[in-house]
C-alpha cells in the first residue's frame, strides 16, 4: 500500500507540560506510531522518530514551528522501522540512543518495512541505529529537565526503552502500550509485557504517550493488561487442547476487546504465548512468514495495511 495523504492521518503537535510534547500520528494503526519532544538547556531530545522519510521531516518541522532547538538526541523506544526509519534524518547531527538489544536488532533487522510492505514509498532511508547505549537505566538531562530511560526487560521487544520524566509526570511507553489498537508482542513476550505494565504503574504517571494511539491516561495499562490475560488464557487452554494458533484466534470470541484495531494480531500473540508455553525463552525468533500468514488470514487474506 502506497503512502496515505488522507488528512486523517494528518499528524499533529500535543503540549504536555512546558518544554515536553508529543507527536501523535493518527489512528495509529499499522506504521502510524508516536514520537515526542522535549527541550531544556538549549537541547532538544526527540523520543521516536517515523516510518517514512516524509513523516520524519513533519516531525522535524514540526520540532522547529515550536522554536524548540534541533535535535541532538534521538532515544528509540525499540528497533521496530516506524519508530527507527526517520532517525537518518536527524543524524549525524543528532545522537541516537536506545537498549543495547535495540541496537543489535536495528542493525539486523536493516530494512525491516521494506520486506513487510515493499510498496509503500519510504523515501531515502539508511539504518541508523543507536550509537550511544545502555542495559539497565540511563538518565538524560536537558538543563533541568531529567528523562530517565528504563528498560523493563524483553516485552514488546527484547530491547524496549521507556522515557520517564518524573518531574513532569509522563511516560512516553514506545509499544509497550497501544490505545484504542491491539497490543502486540511477536517480538517480545507475554510475560515480560506483563511485568512492564508493573513497571509502568510503579512510575505513577498522570499523562501517557503510547506507541500508537492517542495521549491517555494510566487507564489504558487495564485495557492492555486484560487483553493480555486474554491472550493467556486462551493460549493456555488451546495450547493443551492440541490447536495451533490459527484454529484458536479463529474460534476466539473477542468480547470487550473486539473493538481494538488490528485484531489480526491476535494469532501473532498467540505464536509467542505458544512459544513460551513451549519453553522458548523470551524474544526468540519465531518463524516471522508462518506469523504474518496467519496474520494475513485473520485479515480476510488480505495483507494488512500500512498507513505511513
Amino acid at each position: 500500500m502506497g503512502t496515505t495523504t488522507d488528512s486523517t492521518y494528518q499528524p499533529y503537535t500535543v503540549t504536555l507540560a512546558p518544554g515536553v510534547s508529543a507527536f501523535v500520528q493518527p489512528d495509529g494503526g499499522w506504521c502510524l506510531n508516536n514520537a515526542g519532544f522535549v527541550t531544556g538547556g538549549g537541547r532538544t531530545l526527540l523520543i521516536d522518530t517515523a516510518a517514512t522519510e516524509r513523516r520524519a521531516r513533519l516531525l522535524r518541522d514540526a520540532v522547529e514551528e515550536s522554536g524548540a532547538p534541533r535535535p541532538s538526541l534521538v532515544v528509540n523506544t525499540h528497533h521496530h522501522g516506524d519508530h527507527t526509519y526517520g532517525n537518518c534524518v536527524f543524524t549525524p547531527e543528532a545522537t541516537v540512543v536506545g537498549h543495547v538489544a535495540c541496537r543489535r536488532e536495528t542493525l539486523a533487522e536493516g530494512l525491516q518495512l521494506h520486506a513487510i510492505w515493499p510498496s509503500v514509498d519510504y523515501g531515502d532511508i539508511e539504518v541508523s541505529a543507536p550509537t550511544l547505549t545502555y542495559t539497565d537505566e540511563l538518565t538524560l538531562h536537558l538543563g533541568e529537565t531529567e528523562v530517565r530511560l528504563l528498560h523493563p526487560g524483553t516485552a514488546h521487544t527484547v530491547g524496549d526503552t521507556i522515557a520517564w520524566l518524573p518531574e513532569q509526570r509522563v511516560v512516553f511507553t514506545g509499544d509497550l502500550i497501544f490505545e484504542g489498537g491491539t497490543p502486540f508482542i511477536v517480538m517480545g513476550s507475554l510475560s515480560g509485557s506483563l511485568r512492564a505494565l508493573q513497571t509502568l504503574r510503579a512510575l505513577d504517571a498522570e499523562t501517557v504517550v503510547p506507541g500508537h494511539g492517542r495521549v491517555t491516561d494510566p487507564g489504558v495499562y487495564d485495557t492492555v493488561e486484560g487483553y493480555l490475560r486474554f491472550v493467556d488464557d486462551l493460549a493456555r487452554a488451546s495450547h493443551a487442547a492440541g490447536r495451533t494458533p490459527l484454529e484458536a484466534a479463529r474460534g476466539a470470541d473477542l468480547g470487550e476487546f473486539a473493538a481494538l484495531r488490528e485484531s489480526e494480531r491476535l494469532v501473532g500473540n498467540l505464536h509467542r504465548a505458544y512459544a513460551e508455553l513451549d519453553g522458548l525463552p523470551p524474544g526468540a525468533p519465531l518463524d516471522l512468514a508462518t506469523v504474518l500468514g496467519d496474520m494475513m488470514t485473520m485479515n480476510g487474506g488480505k495483507p494488512m495495511a500500512c498507513h505511513a
